[in-house]
C-alpha cells in the first residue's frame, strides 16, 4: 500500500478527547500534496496515528453547517 502523505495546514479545533488521549479534530489538511480540504477524524496525541475520517470541500462544509443549524438540539 502506498504511503499517505499529509500536512496539517490549520487546526480548527478539537470536538472531544478519548480516555486514551486520542482527539477528534477538525483540521484543514493537504493530502498527498493536493489542495487542502477540511478533515474530521480522530488523532493520536502527537498526530503520529489517525483514525478513519471524512474530508470536506468548502462547499460541503457549508452545506453541513446549514444542516446542523437546522437541527433542534
Amino acid at each position: 500500500m502506498a504511503e499517505i502523505k499529509y500536512e496539517i495546514q490549520e487546526t480548527i479545533g478539537s470536538i472531544s478527547q478519548s480516555p486514551k488521549g486520542w482527539s477528534k479534530e477538525l483540521n484543514l489538511i493537504s493530502w498527498n500534496g493536493k489542495a487542502p480540504k477540511y478533515d474530521l477524524r480522530e488523532w493520536a496525541p502527537e498526530h503520529e496515528k489517525m483514525g478513519k475520517g471524512v474530508t470536506l470541500t468548502v462547499e460541503e462544509l457549508k452545506e453541513l453547517r446549514n444542516l446542523l443549524n437546522g437541527l433542534e438540539l
